[in-house]
């Protein structure tokens, strides 16, 4: 067995096409290239796309004329925004590219834009997902391990395919100072100030002061901005490019994110007061007090305050209720129990008790299907057995407080935009909030745009205000 895995790693090594250096990569291009497609119907289907056919033909446009800076030319690179508020941006193998719509917002020029579009068709370039694949593939042959098909307590409520997985995979540190190495260069090779990435690397340093404690979107998978600024100052250093009369391209960029769609999207659903609100469906559901919540694109779920309790609400599309609870039932390890069929703000209901064995150990929980809005919903509730004591009643409950929402003030709500102003004179960013009010935090109108504590804004300048949406949105 030593000397057969010795064999395949010696075969493996490969020259990475954009450092020239040897490489593990048991991924061969045409299977990393169908990998990809697979991940990035996943993510469509999954996360959503945001909407806006100019934003989407720019953004392609862009990524487009970076991926032809990479030795990899001929993959078919795709790049789409995700209609997602955080600020966020990654790619998958063989050439799909994502941002979100809150990387969008934050930015503020198309220099800076291209730079981290850049760093995603780097970590392409370079094969740091195939690579990581093919470092567990090993890793898995070297101990002897295959795959284990028991449920997991995420399973029981969302099925993600594993093409999603590939968002997962954790980039080492050297992968990603090598993307944002690699990005810097690409950049400045279609002509952009490459410099502004600095500015990019403040501004997720104010992220992570916006929001202490917490990591956002962006630092999940990547290092400590302070680090990688580090590494950029030196790249800076090191550049024989003038880059004093290279492209930055502000007020374009800018124009094209006037009126974007700023935050949380309350179309979506929205959280106030521990009830969720969906006033594109039509529907609003309760969950416990004190409990975490979160709306993500395929699912609202609500954790307990102790994490060993969860509530999930999904679509079952293309289902009927009985096809869903088949479904269902139906997975490996799960046992029914007892089953009620009732009705609950005029709609029917079946709620059945379960058990499952999971390699965590042995869960419990309610679920219950019904159809509402013209689809099938899965509504699940699991702890483990010991704690479904205490949290049946809240998961009884939860579910049975599902119905339509007719709240005109809840059904009526709209999205903050962005709104562009001209400075008139120079002015702090407290004055300009006060000339120009944002239904946002003084420290958030500063982050986006670029200001650090005591800076100026300038006569003359476009500046980013945030307008609409409602008075009091409650994060999740």
């Amino acid at each position: 067995m030593r000397i057969a895995l010795v064999a395949l790693l010696c075969c493996a090594c490969v020259r990475n096409p954009a450092t020239g250096k040897l490489e593990l990569d048991l991924i061969p291009e045409s299977q990393e290239v169908e990998m990809g497609k697979q991940a990035e119907l996943q993510v469509e289907q999954s996360l959503g796309l945001y909407k806006d056919p100019k934003l989407e033909a720019y953004v392609t446009d862009l990524g487009n004329r970076l991926s032809q800076a990479t030795p990899r030319k001929g993959l078919p690179w795709q790049f789409h925004i995700v209609d997602d508020s955080t600020v966020n941006a990654f790619a998958l193998p063989g050439g799909p590219v994502f941002v979100t719509r809150g990387l969008l917002t934050h930015v503020n020029s198309e220099a800076e834009l291209a730079t981290v579009m850049g760093h995603e068709c780097g970590h392409i370039a370079a094969h740091h997902s195939a690579n990581q694949i093919s470092k567990q593939e090993v890793a898995q042959a070297g101990l002897g391990l295959g795959s284990i098909l028991s449920p997991t307590v995420a399973q029981l409520g969302q099925a993600a395919g594993a093409g999603l997985q590939l968002l997962f995979l954790k980039y080492s540190r050297d992968d990603e100072r090598q993307a944002d190495w690699l990005g810097f260069g690409y950049a400045a090779n279609i002509g952009y100030d490459a410099t502004k990435m600095v500015n990019l690397m403040n501004m997720l340093a104010g992220l992570t002061a916006e929001h202490p404690g917490k990591i956002p979107g962006y630092l999940q998978t990547h290092p400590d901005p302070a680090e990688r600024l580090t590494h950029v100052q030196e790249r800076i250093k090191t550049a024989t490019t003038d880059f004093s009369k290279a492209t930055v391209n502000r007020d374009q960029y800018l124009a094209l994110i006037d009126n974007i769609v700023f935050g949380e999207d309350p179309r979506q659903g929205f959280f106030e007061n521990g009830v969720f609100y969906h006033p594109g469906l039509k529907f609003e559901v309760a969950f416990p007090s004190g409990w975490q919540t979160q709306n993500q694109p395929q699912a609202v779920v609500a954790m307990s305050p102790k994490q060993d309790g969860m509530l999930q609400l999904e679509g079952a599309p293309g289902m009927s209720p009985e096809q869903a609870g088949q479904q269902f039932f139906a997975q490996k390890g799960i046992q029914r129990g007892e089953t009620k069929q009732g009705t609950s703000h005029g709609l029917a209901t079946t709620v059945s008790s379960f058990a499952a064995q999971t390699q965590q150990g042995q869960i419990a929980g309610l679920v219950s299907f019904f159809a509402y809005g013209g689809q099938t919903w899965a509504f699940v509730g699991y702890s483990s057995a010991q704690g479904m004591q205490q949290y049946g009643p809240d998961f009884e409950k939860a579910m049975a407080s599902f119905g339509p929402l007719t709240d005109s003030s809840k059904l009526s709500v709209q999205p903050a935009r962005l709104k562009l102003v001209k400075v008139e004179q120079d002015m702090t960013v407290e004055e300009f909030n006060k000339r120009h009010p944002s239904n946002a935090p003084l420290e958030k109108v500063a982050l986006i745009n670029s200001i650090e504590s005591g800076g100026m804004l300038k006569a003359g300048q476009t500046a980013k205000m945030v307008v609409g949406g409602p008075p009091h949105q409650e994060k999740p």
